[in-house]
């Protein structure tokens, strides 16, 4: 496909956190941009005010006859109205991780991979990149603190993405350097198991050259499998040395920087630059990301930990952060099947909350499964010696934090659905 022909693009899901940085991207060329999206949302405010003509459901008349190419997110339906009428015109149609495959040509591409880290992973090394002067073009799953966008638009030959796993979408980019973070089990609804998830990671590695890089921690025993007897050079990004004075908190924000530096490296940017980047890191939306104050003058954070090893790392980064105060986590599972496969691991791992208040599971792409809810989880989160409560709404765990929470209380939203809402809505209510 050449991208310099297009003059009309749909975007299905277009308020997505990846699918909104290309149709951003297309925007900036110049390039005629419709789509939709469920609900109204800040990224879709803000491609409105770019040029975007945005619709709220999906229905086959938000697609014009005469466009030339439709980017759909995998988490749209088969029966899609809008995926339906492009099919049926004949419309070029390519998922969002097709078009970063086609968007990487002729760049050298630095892939972040990895189940957890991967959205700062890439946010810290495009800060270093920006700072030494590599001029990258970046897209990555938040919104970087430094431009409140998803997109970097460069004039080298670096593209810096973030790759995602999930139904094996990482496999349509050719990566020059990749990135892994670390490997777990994780979207089990897709995976059968963790072998299934190390064979797509090293299907990946199989498309690297000799002259192509790995970064990666050697000591990570589920990593291992993936590198073995491979062609292209193996960076162990446990070696760099911690790096002091970072603003983010937390042990996995030193991994992430240590992968940041050992790729910084390998493109030659200077030690000093990289460090002077990585210290004034600031994060990225909803990582530990700090919202404001409620009018008990309880602090509210919020962060997208969805999987046990998520969970666990925020929450023990929060309580080394706030040791004497007290911490109520307001959790937002993420689907019936992640609730139900990680089961176990996720009402064990609490410990480092005082309270943890459970919304109903945010169902996404899934149909509603009565075998497990939020009560479930809350019991088996007690019986694990943590206090829980479920709760039937959003709208009733507001007013319980309003009626139970006082100044210098730790509130901390989490998931990766739309948990965020609640303290956003708690602050607002104090300024208003």
């Amino acid at each position: 496909m050449n991208i310099d022909k297009i003059k009309k693009v749909h975007f299905i899901g277009i308020g997505g956190i990846g699918v909104s940085a290309i149709a951003r991207m297309f925007l900036a060329r110049g390039v005629e941009v419709s789509g939709s999206d469920t609900e109204e949302s800040e990224i879709t405010k803000e491609l409105t005010d770019m040029g975007a003509q945005i619709s709220y459901g999906h229905r086959a008349e938000n697609l014009a006859d005469n466009t030339d190419l439709v980017v759909y997110t995998i988490a749209i339906d088969k029966d899609n109205p809008e995926f339906l009428k492009a099919k049926e015109l004949g419309i070029e149609a390519r998922t969002y991780s097709q078009m970063l495959g086609i968007i990487s040509e002729g760049y050298y591409t630095v892939a972040v991979s990895g189940t957890h880290g991967k959205t700062t992973t890439t946010a810290m090394f495009a800060k270093v990149a920006v700072s030494g002067d590599l001029d990258p073009t970046v897209i990555v799953g938040s919104l970087l603190k430094d431009s409140g966008s998803n997109l970097v638009i460069g004039g080298s030959d670096l593209f810096i993405v973030e790759a995602c796993e999930y139904k094996r979408s990482f496999l349509d980019l050719k990566p020059n350097i990749l990135v892994i973070t670390n490997i777990e089990e994780d979207h089990l609804d897709y995976y059968k198991d963790l072998a299934d998830i190390q064979s797509a990671f090293r299907e990946l590695v199989d498309k690297m050259g000799e002259s192509d890089f790995v970064v990666c921690n050697l000591n990570d025993e589920k990593v291992k499998p993936v590198i073995e007897n491979t062609k292209c050079k193996i960076i162990d990004y446990a070696k760099v040395e911690d790096i002091k004075d970072l603003k983010v908190t937390g042990e996995y924000n030193q991994q992430n920087a240590k992968a940041a530096f050992a790729v910084a490296e390998i493109l030659k940017v200077e030690n000093e630059k990289i460090i002077s980047a990585l210290i004034g890191f600031e994060g990225v939306w909803r990582r530990f990301e700090y919202k404001g104050k409620t009018e008990s003058g309880a602090e509210v954070y919020d962060d997208y930990a969805h999987h046990p090893t998520e969970i666990q790392a925020v929450l023990k980064a929060a309580r080394a952060k706030f040791p004497d105060q007290k911490i109520i986590t307001v959790f937002q599972p993420h689907l019936y099947s992640r609730t139900k496969l990680l089961f176990g691991d996720i009402s064990e791992s609490f410990v480092d909350t005082d309270q943890v208040l459970v919304t109903p599971i945010y169902a996404a792409r899934e149909e509603n499964d009565s075998s497990i809810n939020s009560e479930i989880l809350a019991d088996e989160i007690n019986k694990n010696g943590s206090s829980a409560q479920a709760f039937k709404d959003f709208d009733e765990i507001k007013q319980y934090l309003k009626d139970n929470t006082q100044k210098d209380d730790i509130i901390l939203t989490m998931g990766a659905g739309d948990v965020f809402k609640i303290g956003e809505d708690l602050i607002n209510n104090k300024n208003e």
